[in-house]
């Protein structure tokens, strides 16, 4: 799914009227109508529902909705900010009109000057329409206060298009009190760039999307930089099996990993590159290893290196499909060099996990000699430690944007909503996924995962981003057996080839 900017979701806004005869009094109708409907299905007439408006398009929406609900029974509190009594759009004065010209009974408050805050518990529901995509400059003044009172209130709060003074591009000054904190927020068409930002969690909760039949020339015709990675996507990505394949159809990996104490990181790696239908797969660790390894994955064919407790060359001498490198791996001064070596001599795309991001982030320099079109998969504490400390998720992600361009790799940005982004800066957020996957050596199994599909052929670029949807159904469906609390990463490997299989059936 295609994640549009602000300015781009404006433009296909225009465009629908402009072009296909659709107004923006019916688009505001199709909101009310949505979010009425999502109101409608959660909470019973009797519940006590505040709805809060602002003077803009926001303040039209929540006002269309209050007339819905008014009709279908419910009676809600309406406060209207209209600031000096001539800050209302032609628009929401014209729902103001229509909601006082109701004949049912509702209480109806117009806030020209000072406001008294209604009492608010936690059994309200507040919906939120004060400010949305509108919005260009952090809250201020009294819709501070309002927005603090709301927050503290424990109240369940229900936020059109997007939480007030929040947002949809990007919050880079943002202070997270002085933002609505929504339980629930129903965006309009699109979820927005921002829900990504795991720094946004709390800011948007629930989100679902209220489909107003925007243009479907503009949405096809509109170029995106983001994209939301869904079940669809990667099923197109995947390639079924002929009925006459064998495994040398599926490609030769190496996995390079372990060190004496660590040999279950090169472990999972392998499971999760079996699990994923790799045709052979060769995983060379220390001397140390080699029990551990042929006990625990005797699928895997086992390459001794010289070092006797961790790695101290890479030297290879196979044709390989595709090489993964890290889990386990260790820091070691000698490891080290082992990895500078390869570097200086390896071409082809690879991926660098873990430890191997560690032993990077020690010799920065060596990041020019990273093969182009690599795979780099890092949490935020290894990226930080290679490209250095970032205040925030946010920023991190456009370091992230700014590498991948200048070093031509990709980068799985690993975490909740994890981003896929690309050579040419183009960020893939994931949709799959559970807290379960927050387990030692789930990112193991993701890079076997990875290894697996590049070695089938697929591009560096469409196995990261199928490897990382893929790890998150598995994580999902061991999570069903297991719950949140009890998976390993040997129960996300163990399902992984039910979560392609799953992902191949999808309709």
């Amino acid at each position: 799914m295609k994640l549009f900017t602000t300015q781009q979701i404006r433009d296909i806004d225009r465009f629908t009227i402009e072009s296909e005869g659709v107004s923006a009094i019916e688009l505001i109708e199709r909101i009310a109508e949505g979010v009425a409907f999502e109101i409608e299905s959660r909470w019973h007439p009797g519940k006590p529902i505040v709805i809060f408006a602002g003077p803009g398009y926001n303040g039209a929406d929540a006002l269309a909705t209050a007339r819905l609900l008014a009709e279908h029974g419910y009676r809600p509190e309406v406060y209207l900010f209209n600031v000096g009594g001539k800050a209302l759009s032609p628009t929401c004065k014209a729902y103001r009109d229509a909601l006082l010209a109701l004949e049912t009974d509702i209480f109806f408050t117009e806030i020209t000057s000072t406001f008294s805050f209604p009492t608010l518990t936690p059994e309200h529901v507040i919906i939120d329409g004060i400010f949305g995509s509108g919005l260009r400059d952090n809250l201020k003044g009294g819709y501070v206060l309002l927005v603090q009172y709301i927050n503290d209130s424990g109240a369940t709060v229900v936020s059109i298009d997007l939480p007030t003074g929040m947002m949809g591009d990007s919050n880079p000054m943002a202070i997270n009190r002085n933002i609505i904190h929504a339980t629930l927020t129903l965006a309009i068409q699109f979820p927005r760039i921002s829900f990504f930002n795991p720094d946004n969690a709390e800011l948007v909760g629930e989100w679902k999307i209220i489909d107003i039949g925007l243009s479907e020339t503009a949405i096809e015709e509109i170029r995106a930089n983001y994209y939301l990675v869904e079940a669809a996507e990667v099923k197109a990505v995947l390639k079924p099996r002929k009925l006459t394949s064998s495994k040398a159809d599926f490609g030769m990996g190496l996995l390079v990993g372990g060190s004496y104490g660590m040999l279950g990181a090169a472990v999972l790696g392998a499971r999760g590159a079996l699990r994923a239908g790799i045709g052979k797969l060769v995983v060379e660790a220390p001397k140390c290893g080699f029990e551990t390894l042929q006990t625990a994955v005797p699928e895997a064919m086992y390459q001794y290196n010289r070092g006797d407790l961790f790695v101290t060359e890479l030297s290879v001498d196979r044709s390989f499909d595709a090489i993964a490198i890290g889990p386990g791996l260790g820091t070691n001064d000698a490891t080290v060099q082992a990895l500078e070596n390869f570097l200086l001599t390896h071409r082809k795309p690879l991926i660098l996990d873990a430890d191997a991001l560690n032993c990077l982030s020690r010799r920065p320099v060596l990041l020019h000699s990273v093969p182009v079109l690599s795979i780099l998969t890092p949490h935020a504490g290894e990226f930080d430690r290679l490209f250095g400390e970032q205040s925030s998720a946010e920023e991190r992600l456009v370091k992230a944007m700014e590498v991948a361009r200048f070093y031509s790799i990709n980068i799985v940005l690993k975490g909740h909503h994890t981003a896929v982004i690309r050579h040419d800066g183009t960020v893939c957020f994931n949709s799959s996924g559970t807290p379960a996957l927050a387990t030692p050596g789930s990112g193991d199994v993701l890079t076997g995962i990875i290894l697996a599909l590049l070695a089938q052929g697929y591009k560096p670029e469409l196995a990261a981003m199928a490897g990382v949807y893929i790890h998150g159904i598995a994580g999902e469906l061991a999570a069903r057996e297991h719950g949140d609390w009890g998976v390993t990463a040997s129960d996300i490997a163990a399902c992984t080839g039910k979560a392609i299989s799953m992902i191949m059936n999808h309709n």
